[in-house]
């Protein structure tokens, strides 16, 4: 879920443990994050972030962005990745009332998709092998991470229900979005509707495109990514909870 007042300065923070796959198993509490920009933590928010002990932090900004805002502090022992997957830079804010998000934005993330399977590749791999908690961000936590968590959760084998439904959480911070970006620009006019706006349907088109391309979003991640199912077995190893052992067959009378 959206962080329940764990922090002041995010607001699109949450652990995406919980969820069960098709075969039974649970994504781990407290091992994976997704966040809005992990820059704006400082104080009292910084050190609550820090107890949730994260080892690596996966941003997933343009460098230039990180320049003109700022990245996460140091800390001994945690580990700070940029990987910027989106290639193709767009304003939201400048869209006309009549974009429909829903087609707009599926489009983006298909562009994202195939501009940056290096960097998309290298994130998996991240979440696949590193060791200890680990958060992934871009600015608002909703478009470029909101495709990662869709892509690791489906490679996971959480249903496209629960899929959609997480992404579309993000609706919840809305409103401290538009917020936020009025306070950034206080002289500005924000033109679009949509701005801030997870509707499920952009997901659904998204993940429906890859299908279509590639047979699944598995089938993706083999052919373009080149994560075949050794780099799933890893994300299923260190992400679901362990499967139960099997009841002991109890001997007849």
């Amino acid at each position: 879920m959206i962080d329940d007042g764990l922090f002041e300065r995010l607001c699109n923070f949450r652990d995406l443990g919980g969820h069960r796959t098709a075969d039974g198993r649970t994504v781990r509490d407290g091992l994976l994050y997704r966040s809005d920009s992990l820059g704006k933590l400082a104080g009292d928010d910084l050190r609550r972030f820090d107890a949730l002990g994260v080892r690596t932090v996966i941003d997933l900004r343009y460098p230039w962005e990180i320049a003109q805002t700022a990245r996460i502090p140091d800390l001994p022992g945690r580990r700070w990745y940029n990987l910027s997957i989106e290639h193709r830079p767009y304003d939201q804010a400048a869209l006309g009332p009549e974009t429909d998000p829903a087609p707009y934005l599926a489009e983006r993330y298909a562009e994202v998709a195939e501009d940056g399977v290096a960097e998309i590749a290298e994130v998996l791999r991240l979440i696949a092998y590193e060791d200890g908690p680990t958060v992934f961000h871009c600015f608002s936590g909703k478009d470029r991470t909101g495709l990662i968590a869709a892509l690791v959760l489906t490679l996971l084998g959480v249903g496209e229900e629960d899929v959609l439904a997480d992404f579309a959480r993000t609706e919840l911070a809305t409103g401290r979005l538009v917020a936020e970006w009025h306070a950034r620009h206080p002289d500005g006019e924000l033109r679009w509707p949509g701005y801030g706006r997870a509707p499920a349907r952009i997901m659904e088109l998204f993940l429906a495109g890859l299908t279509d391309r590639y047979g699944s979003v598995a089938g993706y991640a083999a052919q373009r990514l080149e994560a075949g199912p050794e780099v799933v077995a890893a994300l299923r190893d260190r992400l679901l909870e362990p499967e139960p052992e099997p009841e002991p067959v109890r001997p007849g009378r």
